[in-house]
């Protein structure tokens, strides 16, 4: 049978299964130092945002609910005044550099004028605020993030009248002192200094600074990040720009930053698995005409360095429920892997922003010599289950509603969202994927007793 050269897409009919997008807050308030965020809606946002991210109130963590009460929803009460009272009170408190208002389905329902408010509330209290929208309108809960980062790349000051992109002229210029001793080639040089490129997507320090890193010995300077983890550091945004994601979920943002701010838009694969990242580097290598130095060697390096994770992969199969859209990059370095895809589930897909990523499934599927795998949007979970009882996967990576359902099925589940919390970014991070792979699988013994060793010497370490 003749092995199709693009993926077949699907379109189904179910219901979004995902978290409520506010979980966002989870990641950025600790990712953006001297923000606050401030979640409006009813007590239920409360319950969730206190059982989702588990932070005691003790700790005084940078977030907060306005809780709307039966006087806000029926327009009794002045939605300004009463948010110009908690607003006054966290500027009091915590002083933070910028407040960012989180909406809720609620704030949809009741019409709520957030956009038209937080103007009047910036200049009574001196603090900038920036709404984001998160509501169940979204298709998975990461989008959240997409919302908050198109909000603030409209805060983001003009790149010709901005100094927040020269703020690191020092550390660049011992970055090019480095690049001279190395780079004979004086156009290449030339040509750092006219680069001009931020990163977009939330991301640990640790795992940003990696990135950072690898440009840096492609001798490509990264001006800034959007987000940075100070407001005032937001970097200059313009048409000498480019603006390269490091998420599959952040297509609204990458819209915003082309059609909005006019920036150029580097199309390439997700910085997910040594693959990913050398793909990553190499599409930022070509639109700078830069020669890759050492991609190659460092990729089969890390290839050797999680073999002991590639055996006992290798032949096993996996299936996509969807969940959180990183579905697609993680199922191509599990197929590199030489695991069996069987369906990618994935709630939306952006083609165009996905379109390089595509094409490097198509390649790795080419070259692991396996089929594409079946690509189904907004899956019905229905359906998906009876394929899985005909399929019988090894492993399913399913949102957290239906990993006990299949548990009782026997077939052996991984959270989704675990993948969206933990470190899965660049090259040096592929170790840490397969971890979460395997761990249910080692946990039901279905991988060899080599396996379980393995298993206990990294839990030693």
């Amino acid at each position: 049978m003749k092995t199709p050269e693009t993926p077949a897409f699907e379109c189904e009919t179910g219901n979004y299964h995902t978290f409520c997008p506010i979980s966002c807050v989870a990641w950025l308030y600790q990712k953006i130092e001297d923000s606050f965020f401030l979640v409006v809606g009813t007590k239920t946002r409360g319950y969730f945002l206190q059982n989702a991210l588990g932070v005691m109130i003790f700790a005084e963590p940078r977030y907060a609910m306005a809780e709307l009460e039966e006087g806000d929803i029926s327009a009794q009460l002045n939605d300004q005044k009463e948010l110009e009272k908690i607003c006054l009170q966290i500027r009091d408190d915590r002083n933070p550099s910028v407040i960012i208002w989180i909406g809720t389905c609620t704030t949809e329902i009741i019409k709520m004028d957030l956009e038209g408010i937080a103007p009047k509330m910036e200049r009574q209290i001196g603090i900038p605020i920036v709404v984001a929208r998160a509501n169940g309108l979204d298709y998975a809960f990461t989008q959240g993030e997409d919302t908050v980062l198109a909000a603030m790349a409209h805060r983001c000051p003009e790149y010709k009248q901005c100094n927040t992109n020269l703020k690191r002229q020092g550390e660049f210029e011992s970055i090019k002192m480095n690049t001279n001793s190395t780079n004979k080639n004086p156009s290449q040089r030339s040509k750092l200094i006219r680069s001009n490129l931020v990163l977009f997507g939330s991301l640990p320090s640790s795992v940003a600074s990696q990135l950072n890193s690898e440009l840096k010995r492609q001798s490509i300077f990264v001006s800034g990040w959007l987000p940075s983890q100070k407001y005032d550091e937001l970097p200059g945004l313009g048409e000498d720009v480019y603006v390269c994601g490091v998420n599959p979920f952040l297509s609204r943002t990458a819209t915003t930053l082309m059609r909005r701010r006019k920036c150029q838009l580097v199309g390439a694969p997700f910085p997910i698995g040594p693959d990913g990242t050398r793909a990553w580097i190499e599409k930022i290598c070509s639109v700078f005409n830069i020669r890759p130095d050492g991609l190659e060697e460092k990729e089969n390096r890390i290839w050797k360095n999680i073999e002991d994770y590639i055996r006992m992969v290798t032949g096993k199969s996996v299936f996509f429920m969807g969940d959180n859209l990183l579905e697609i990059s993680i199922a191509r370095f599990l197929i590199r892997c030489g695991m069996i895809v069987y369906e990618i589930g994935i709630p939306y897909m952006d083609r165009r922003y996905q379109a390089a990523e595509l094409l490097l499934l198509q390649h790795t599927c080419r070259k692991m010599k396996t089929p594409l795998p079946r690509i189904v949007e907004k899956p019905d979970n229905y359906g998906q289950v009876q394929r899985m009882h005909e399929l019988k996967p090894h492993l399913a990576i399913t949102g957290m509603a239906h990993a006990n359902p299949l548990e009782a099925k026997n077939i052996d589940t991984k959270w989704s969202v675990e993948f969206t919390f933990a470190q899965i970014h660049g090259s040096g991070n592929a170790r840490d994927i397969l971890e979460l792979v395997t761990r249910p699988l080692r946990c039901k013994g279905g991988l060899t007793s080599g396996s379980r060793s393995l298993s206990k010497q990294t839990t030693n370490n």
